[in-house]
């Protein structure tokens, strides 16, 4: 979790009440977005108002207030969905997320939801929390929290070159066309170009969920950073066969490889008379994680040069800040482009589809407007964007991850703490 980190463990110490909230459920873990309005969130040097203080809208609009609070960053592993469930149990559901066609019937509530298990658990979050998941189409989910962050979070973007993280100054009058790598348990490559306009151009299988499975079956680690963690300690030249493997030694200078460049990975073990229990497991998982990320790089680029795109932005949950996959993605990128173009990584990195599924709210519901997370005065704009605190240009984040912000809501909007316990 970004800002309160959860992962997987129950925090019911927390007593923050979720007014809004949105999910994004892969096949491998499931990411939360929540909007609190807990007055310990913003401090008073942070924010101008109390965090559940209402404020008119600049715009004049009296039907709607403003909602001072944090947008909060959750994830799960998709295989312990329960835990998933109980942390949404144990937390106040203050018209959870937000469409309630009647104030008290809890079982009416809907929250926006996207990914594969937006479909597949359906029931069960029905059943167990008389939620009903507002399906949102998750490419478009990616787009939107994508750009949102691009756009209204100062320092989000950054590239890691020699060990290095050097953040990248966004100018927005410039920043389509771009490519998006999304790395979940598999890829997607979207050519995105502007708020709303997209296409998925590429993708491949080879992704979280094959570094996650093979790792498993070769390692015995039972987790993804149980599985990064123990590749900190490999060394793949001991799986891999290297250039110099194959000239002695010796550079191939005629098309550009080093001695060190990777001729094929796991390579070694076609000419070793070794056996799986032979290696250690460590050399294993970094091969891996190489082989990987390398082709990941690779792909990325050449859908770039396809479509003439000299910006490559990386998400999702497979990077996890992780300095040698994050090294990896950017020699490969800096050597397949000779250094016309560069990876660039985001600190919300995982978040994308439920950021975005979150800004999907929209007017129209007679009871309750749903949230808008406003960025400038114009009562004009449709979209979910983030209020500009203290007349900045960009959105506050602390020191956690998590992003102060504001919500605009319906002057009908009302604070209930009901919610059906499993």
């Amino acid at each position: 979790m970004e800002g309160k980190r959860i992962d997987g463990k129950l925090d019911s110490s927390s007593d923050d009440a979720i007014s809004h909230l949105s999910i994004d459920i892969g096949g491998s873990l499931i990411k939360i977005v929540y909007f609190s309005t807990n007055s310990k969130c913003i401090t008073n040097d942070e924010a101008p108002a109390i965090s559940k203080e209402r404020q008119e809208v600049p715009n004049g609009d009296l039907n709607h207030h403003i909602l001072s609070g944090r947008l909060y960053f959750v994830k799960f592993e998709t295989s312990k969905i329960e835990d998933c469930i109980k942390f949404l149990s144990f937390k106040k559901l203050q018209q959870c997320g937000a469409q309630c066609h009647h104030s008290h019937a809890v079982d009416k509530i809907k929250i926006k939801a996207t990914g594969g298990g937006a479909f597949k658990f359906a029931d069960l979050f029905r059943d167990k929390l008389g939620i009903t998941l507002d399906k949102v189409e998750e490419m478009e989910s990616l787009v939107a929290g994508a750009n949102f962050l691009l756009k209204a979070v100062n320092n989000e973007a950054y590239t890691y070159i020699g060990g290095q993280k050097e953040y990248v100054q966004i100018d927005q009058n410039d920043l389509y066309p771009y490519l998006l790598v999304n790395i979940g348990s598999g890829v997607s490559m979207i050519k995105v170009d502007g708020d709303g306009k997209f296409q998925r151009v590429s993708g491949t299988s080879v992704g979280g969920g094959t570094f996650l499975g093979l790792g498993k079956l070769l390692t015995k680690c039972q987790s993804f950073d149980e599985l990064l963690e123990l590749s900190h300690q490999g060394n793949n030249r001991v799986v891999d066969m290297l250039v110099g493997d194959i000239y002695g030694g010796l550079d191939y200078s005629k098309i550009g490889l080093t001695s060190t460049a990777i001729a094929s990975s796991f390579g070694k073990a076609i000419s070793e008379n070794k056996e799986l229990e032979d290696y250690k497991p460590e050399d294993i998982a970094r091969s891996l994680l190489r082989m990987i990320s390398n082709n990941i790089g690779q792909i990325a680029y050449l859908n770039a040069l396809r479509f003439g795109l000299k910006r490559i932005f990386l998400g999702g949950f497979f990077i996890r800040d992780h300095a040698y996959t994050m090294d990896t993605i950017s020699v490969a990128v800096d050597f397949w482009s000779k250094g016309e173009a560069k990876a660039m990584f985001l600190r919300h990195e995982g978040f994308l589809g439920a950021l975005g599924a979150f800004m999907n709210y929209k007017d129209g519901n007679a009871e309750l407007v749903p949230p808008q997370l406003l960025e400038q005065q114009s009562p004009k704009s449709s979209s979910c964007i983030v209020d500009r605190i203290h007349n900045s240009t960009r959105v506050q984040e602390n020191e956690n991850g998590a992003i102060d912000c504001r919500l605009r809501v319906s002057s009908s909007f009302k604070i209930y703490d009901e919610v059906k316990r499993c």
